[in-house]
């Protein structure tokens, strides 16, 4: 990772460093990009630790370095207005430039904090400014919220 501030992003995303994690794709009828969701499972108080992280680095890192398909990337990464739900919730984008005609990759992702589990949502579009579904993300916390109570 060319800075290191930028690492919690990509971390939360994969689940990295959770005690179990899964991955689900989305397709959506107006998007053939799609979406994903990671929930990420964390022992006591250490998704509280990986959230200030991930908060701290969508406020410090700015931009990073790497490699795709099409060779070599930097990739910009700003903070978004993040929605309402879970005990926290944090928003970014990061736009990876691509070919001029078919425009940026363009990801939209909402972390989200409920006790020790932290769930990921991400958007992705191309030449575009798209939105994971606020709605799906407050249901999945409240879910979680209720799967967490005693």
């Amino acid at each position: 990772m060319s800075d290191p501030a930028c690492q919690p992003l990509i971390d939360i995303v994969d689940g990295k460093g959770s005690h179990a994690h899964v991955f689900q794709i989305f397709n959506w009828r107006d998007n053939i990009m799609g979406g994903s969701s990671t929930l990420a499972s964390f022992e006591e108080g250490e998704a509280e630790e990986r959230f200030a992280e991930v908060k701290k680095a969508v406020t410090t890192c700015r931009a990073y370095e790497g490699e795709s398909y099409m060779g070599p990337t930097r990739t910009t990464v700003r903070p978004e207005r993040a929605p309402k739900a879970g005990d926290e919730t944090v928003a970014f984008r990061s736009i990876t430039p691509l070919d001029p005609k078919a425009g940026d990759n363009n990801t939209h992702t909402v972390v989200v904090r409920t006790g020790n589990t932290i769930a990921t949502f991400s958007e992705l579009s191309i030449g575009t400014d798209r939105h994971f579904p606020t709605a799906l993300i407050t249901l999945q916390a409240d879910h979680l919220r209720d799967a967490q109570r005693p």
